[in-house]
């Protein structure tokens, strides 16, 4: 990979309840790109996310956020430059604007009406769900709603887990227009985990395929169309035809 690294893996080792779940990782993802994590479940890829916004600390191993040891970050720093956003999409009881202002409330802040517009505008929804109960909104919209959350802070990075996994076919396909979009306006870089190898292929710069806690094979997604690693072959094989 060419470009400069944002996220970088040395040899890192995550172990838990006497089981080994990443193993001598190692790797980077690149500024400003997106890369896609696949790879069966149990591979150990959400345990890394938890490690890139330092929610989990590897027992050995390094971790490296733009050139600096995660280690030095301060925690709250770190997650303002990390956005992550989940499959659940949890929302806190209330209204829309509520939920988008939540990350500005635990700063102490509040949002400005012009910028809470704007942030729903750019994940396609209108200035009319600001008042709107977020329990009321559609799989979808909650979704997209998580997503403009993670953006209140301006992340360098965003991590996605399987966050249209749940979602029907159409919705799915917003959100996958959406991270694009927000790839390239705001150069955000994007790690997202999916299940989804077409996904994986259609959107990703760069993917990673890990298993049973290593990463087993990455670079440009194209190469899911014909992996050298025998096992990446067999996990990819029929998913793709």
């Amino acid at each position: 990979m060419s470009n400069q690294a944002i996220v970088e893996f040395k040899d890192v080792n995550y172990s838990a309840d006497g089981l080994h779940i990443l193993k001598n990782v190692t790797g980077s993802f690149p500024e400003g790109k997106i890369t896609t994590l696949v790879g069966p479940s149990g591979a150990g890829k959400s345990t890394l996310f938890k490690l890139c916004n330092a929610l989990k600390s590897p027992q050995s191993g390094e971790i490296l956020i733009k050139g600096k040891s995660i280690d030095n970050y301060d925690p709250v720093e770190l997650r303002r430059n990390v956005g992550i956003a989940l499959q659940s999409a949890t929302m806190i009881k209330g209204t829309v604007l509520e939920n988008l202002e939540l990350p500005l409330v635990l700063q102490g802040k509040n949002i400005e009406k012009g910028f809470a517009e704007e942030l729903l505008h750019d994940v396609g929804l209108s200035s009319e769900f600001l008042n709107r109960s977020a329990k009321e909104l559609s799989g979808g919209q909650r979704q997209k709603l998580s997503i403009a959350r993670t953006l209140v802070n301006y992340p360098k990075i965003l991590l996605l887990d399987e966050i249209t996994s749940s979602l029907d076919r159409v919705s799915q396909h917003d959100i996958e227009e959406l991270i694009v979009k927000i790839n390239k306006k705001y150069g955000t870089t994007i790690i997202w985990i999916t299940h989804n190898l077409k996904q994986a292929l259609e959107i990703g710069h760069y993917t990673w395929v890990m298993m049973n806690g290593e990463v087993i094979e990455t670079g440009e997604s194209s190469f899911l169309h014909s992996p050298k690693n025998e096992r990446v072959l067999q996990f990819v094989k029929g998913e793709l035809d």
